[in-house]
Order: C-alpha cells, then sequence, then structure tokens
C-alpha cells in the first residue's frame, strides 16, 4: 500500500510528518510526503487562518481526484477546531486533532471522529528519519500566551516542554549525519518552564552539537545576554533571529495581548546586534487588525524601517472564532488588501538594504539545490544564495558579487 503523508502546517507538523513517514517505513509501506496518486492519504492540517482551515479542506478534493478511491485520515489543528468540517467529506475514514499523532500510524485502519482531550504532559513518541540537509527537531509544544487574534492555544493546548536529554540526544544524533538542524515548537521561548529548565540552558548543553544550529520563532521576551552568550558560544549557531512582532504601534500591540511595547522590541534587536552585529532579523506582521486605524499603520510601517529587518512575513488579519479579538468590528477587506500591498513593498526595500552590505563579504552557505540555472542554497543568515558552482547538500565559503531581487549571487572560493 502506498501513503502520502501531507502537511498544510508549520514546522512543528513536518516534524510530526517526519516521525509518522519514519515510522511507516519501518513498517514496510511505500510512502512520500508528496500528493501523489495514493491509497491513503494523511492529511496534517493548519488552523492558523481561516485560509489555512479553506486549504485542508480543499486538499480533500485534491486527494480524490489523484485517487477516487484511496482513503483519507486527517489529523492536525483544524480539525482540532472543527471535526466535522472533515468527517462528512467523501472517503474521509477517521479524524483526530492535535493528540496522539505519535500513535496514529498504528490506527490507520481506525474510523469515525475521535478527538482526544490535548495533552498536559509533552508528547514524546516521534523519531523522524535523518536527514543529510536540514532537519528539524521539536522541544515545545502548546501556546500560553493567549495573543487576542490567535487560535492556536485553543487547538494546542498549554505550553508543555520536552525532556532537556531527549533533545540533546537526538540533536547529538542528528548533528553526526545532517548540516543543519532548526529548533522548533509552538513557543520556543517558553521552553522548559513546566520542567523547571529554560532555552538558555538548553542551548548551553548543545556544545557537542557539530552542525549548524538555527531557532525557530522567538518572542522578544526570552532575548537576554544569558541567550545570547550561550548562542555564541555554539559551534555554529546561525545568527536569525526571528522575532515575532505583529504590529509596530503600541496600542495596537496592547489590544491583540502582545506583552511588550515598540521601544522594548528596538532594545532586545540592539542587544542582539550587539553579540551578532550582521544578524538577519526577520519577522511576521498581521495588517488591518480591528483596532489598526492609518496613523497606526503608519508608525508600523516606520517602525519597520527603524528595525531593518532581513524579512518580513506579511499577513491580513483572519478573524478566528472564540478568540478575544473576534468580538471586533472588522475592517473594509479593501483596506486590509492596500495595507498588505504597502507592508510587502516596505519589507521588500528593507530586506535590499539588508542584504546590499554583504556584497564583498563571504559567507557560509549549505547548498541544497538547482533553480533558475543555480545552484541555491542559505548562509546561516538565512540568506537565500545562488552559487556560481559546487554541488548539492555542501557547506562552501562564498563571496557575494550582488543582489538582485532579494538574492545574492556567489562565487564559491572553498568547500567546507
Amino acid at each position: 500500500m502506498k501513503i502520502s503523508i501531507y502537511n498544510l502546517g508549520c514546522k512543528v507538523n513536518k516534524y510530526e510528518c517526519d516521525g509518522m513517514l519514519k515510522s511507516l517505513k519501518d513498517k514496510g509501506y511505500e510512502v512520500t510526503e508528496d500528493l501523489v496518486c495514493a491509497d491513503l492519504y494523511i492529511l496534517n492540517t493548519c488552523a492558523v487562518t481561516n485560509e489555512a482551515e479553506r486549504k485542508s479542506r480543499q486538499c480533500i478534493s485534491r486527494c480524490l481526484r489523484l485517487n477516487p478511491n484511496a482513503k483519507i485520515v486527517v489529523c492536525g489543528c483544524a480539525s482540532q477546531h472543527d471535526p466535522s468540517q472533515f468527517a462528512d467529506k467523501k472517503n474521509v475514514t477517521y479524524v483526530i486533532g492535535t493528540a496522539d499523532k505519535d500513535k496514529l500510524i498504528d490506527n490507520l485502519e481506525s474510523s469515525g471522529v475521535l478527538i482526544r482531550p490535548i495533552p498536559t504532559e509533552y508528547e514524546d513518541g516521534f523519531a523522524p528519519e535523518v536527514v543529510r540537509t536540514r532537519a528539524y527537531v521539536k522541544i515545545q509544544d502548546g501556546c500560553d500566551n493567549y495573543c487576542s487574534y490567535c487560535l492556536i492555544p485553543y487547538v494546542r493546548g498549554r505550553s508543555r516542554s520536552r525532556k532537556i536529554d531527549s533533545v540533546v540526544y537526538e540533536c547529538e544524533r542528528l548533528s553526526a549525519i545532517c548540516k543543519e538542524i532548526i529548533i522548533t515548537g509552538i513557543d520556543i521561548s517558553s521552553y522548559g518552564k513546566n520542567i523547571g529548565s529554560s532555552l538558555t540552558e538548553l542551548m548551553g548543553r548543545l556544545n557537542n552539537v557539530n552542525c549548524r544550529i538555527r531557532l525557530g520563532s522567538l518572542e522578544v521576551n526570552v532575548i537576554d545576554e544569558n541567550l545570547l552568550s550561550s548562542l555564541k558560544s555554539l559551534k555554529k549557531f546561525c545568527p536569525q533571529f526571528h522575532l515575532s512582532l505583529q504590529s509596530g504601534e503600541d496600542g495596537v500591540l496592547k489590544k491583540m495581548n502582545r506583552h511588550y511595547t515598540t521601544a522594548q522590541y528596538l532594545e532586545k534587536v540592539n542587544l542582539i546586534r550587539k553579540y551578532f552585529p550582521d544578524a538577519a532579523i526577520t519577522t511576521d506582521l498581521i495588517c488591518g487588525f480591528p483596532t489598526e486605524d492609518e496613523e497606526s499603520f503608519c508608525r508600523t510601517l516606520k517602525f519597520m524601517d527603524e528595525v531593518g529587518f532581513a524579512q518580513v512575513h506579511v499577513f491580513g488579519y483572519s478573524q478566528r472564532g472564540g478568540t478575544a479579538a473576534s468580538r471586533y468590528k472588522l475592517l473594509a477587506s479593501d483596506t486590509v488588501k492596500s495595507r498588505v500591498a504597502r507592508a510587502i513593498k516596505s519589507a521588500e526595500m528593507s530586506k535590499e538594504k539588508y542584504l546590499q552590505k554583504f556584497i564583498g563579504k563571504t559567507l557560509e552557505v549549505l547548498s541544497e539545490d538547482i533553480e533558475n540555472g543555480y545552484l541555491r542554497g542559505y548562509s546561516q543568515e538565512y540568506v537565500k544564495c545562488y552559487l556560481d558552482k559546487g554541488d548539492g547538500d555542501r557547506l562552501y565559503e562564498a563571496v557575494v558579487e550582488k543582489v538582485i531581487d532579494g538574492t545574492a549571487y556567489c562565487r564559491v572560493v572553498a568547500e567546507l
């Protein structure tokens, strides 16, 4: 039997899919991560926006076009939020939520809807396949922040951390094979709070990891001298800090239930640059939050320019029923679309300015595959690079010769 495991969500979902993929391979199944003709589909869904849930539902139709007789199993945040949107779909045989994904492989013949309570302890049942280029390591699940616009705490539960020895063991095992590890979770900034540890302690335990280490999304309040000193001591830390912003205006941040001001955010950015002068500061931005007026939005654009982001993921506000912000009156859709477009333009200018400073400098680039006739890879700062020669899955020292449309064109000078 051929099985397709398809991820519709975040890097945490990706890690979970990788774990299911290995379990299926170990049981002798033919398995793929691509959405191709298969006998059984496992869809790991997303609920971060209305659009994400819509795409999760649409994926069922895509599967049936590939094989009208296939069975479909649904799991993840969207099914945790509302299992009924999947249960009645054609050929959907089994629906679970965010709990017990590590046990799903042993229950593929089950049927019906089984939404179990979200666990209060970290589920450590996954053992993803070791890959050679880039691997994800999940250290935490759940979130305690309850931002007013966000559904995730309701579908992922409270923050719970993986035991530190388990994380260290997996990272050391992976580092013997892969070139880069990405530390991921729903809110990795809260790592350790329920087990008497911290992200700083974890980073300090990864000194024997010989491959590159990159952190996933961070909350600004976790940034301090101790954490940055710990990161600086790592052998191959990648200085990319994805600091969640969402708005650059204090009044909107308060209504979003974000626990910092723009002044505090900028202070932490400057602290990062004290330790890592060329660090990439990347972020997420929500445009069109219901309490955001034109003046607030203009302040956000000004703040974006002040920070000098390397990259900004821009989203239009998506109202999620059951969240605190769902009681607010929505802005006109044209207003939201206009602000998204303006923010994207500002983000592109900021990115170009950031990249220009690397011209003539040498970067360490992890090569991946061919794109537009070039060998594509990413630097430690997560700068997208086109290399003039080389092979995939290699580390190169390369000089940036020019920057065009957000990509650094590089000349390889040595293999590392």
